[in-house]
């Protein structure tokens, strides 16, 4: 989860929230109360939990900067400023700093 810092001002500034950690004691604790069929999804539902916990804060924010475009039904190339822009169309409290750094994140972090 990733949210902006300041309210009703343009912001520079992108806060990167990570609670794996309590998803992944969740699924612990399910795990040793599970009966022999129910193991198995839990088992790959924890190992899923681990890969996303290990991710970059970096990795992070380019999976947000890339649903944040998909979500406007930007299909485009993610170099270009019709990206930038559309980032920006998609979270208005982005400045244009903060769009241009998370679009090279983006880009750095190929999907």
């Amino acid at each position: 989860m990733t949210g902006f810092m300041g309210l009703g001002k343009k912001n520079d500034v992108v806060l990167t929230v990570r609670d794996a950690d309590v998803v992944a004691a969740a699924l612990r604790q399910a795990l040793e109360q599970a009966s022999p069929q129910e193991r198995p999804g839990l088992e790959h539902a924890a190992a899923l939990v681990e890969a996303t916990a290990a991710a970059t804060d970096s990795r992070l924010r380019a999976r947000w900067v890339r649903s944040r475009l998909a979500a406007v039904g930007f299909t485009g190339d993610i170099t270009s400023v019709a990206a930038v822009k559309a980032l920006r169309q998609a979270e208005p409290e982005l400045s244009l700093l903060a769009a241009v750094r998370l679009q090279k994140e983006a880009v750095a972090h190929p999907e």
